[in-house]
């Protein structure tokens, strides 16, 4: 058997040459770890996201119940405002009618007043349109005597009740 060097015996030598230089500079090792490098750090990827969705979701809980608890505090604020404008309505309609009354009552006062004033003046009136025509009258038909004799007459009772 003869055995010839020929280029497949090359090729084959060249492969086992490159293979032991492979193996010699422990490339499959750096590899190897260049791979587990690789997992640990799409690992420790992984780990962060999960624990960044954990915290978002942390988040999103914590802020749909602070949401909550400020649309239950908006509830409570509009409810105190609806009970405190109610309160203030009918305080409000209470002193309308309060002031209503007293300028009601203080309008009929003022009316019946001039009703007695008016009645005073009319009464005056009445007895000064007398005395006028009494004065009229007497003067038409009394003499100087008569006329003397009233004058004493009237001083006489003006004293008496001044008395």
């Amino acid at each position: 058997m003869e055995f010839a060097f020929d280029a497949t015996f090359f090729a084959f030598v060249g492969l086992v040459l490159f293979l032991a230089l492979i193996v010699y500079l422990k490339v499959p090792g750096m590899m190897a770890k260049s791979l587990d490098d690789r997992a640990d750090q799409i690992r420790n990827e992984l780990a962060e996201a999960k624990r960044l969705r954990e915290e978002a979701q942390h988040l999103l809980a914590e802020y749909q119940r602070k949401r909550k608890e400020a649309e239950a505090e908006a509830a409570h604020i509009v409810a105190a405002a609806e009970r405190e404008a109610e309160m203030l309505t009918a305080e409000a309609k209470k002193k309308t009618e309060e002031f209503v009354t007293n300028r009601t009552a203080l309008s009929e006062q003022k009316i019946k007043q001039a009703e007695v004033d008016a009645i005073k003046a009319v009464r005056s009136a009445a007895v000064d349109l007398a005395i006028a025509a009494a004065e009229t009258v007497i003067g038409k038909q009394a003499d100087a005597k008569v006329q003397s004799e009233l004058f004493g007459q009237a001083v006489g009772e003006v004293k008496t009740r001044l008395n």
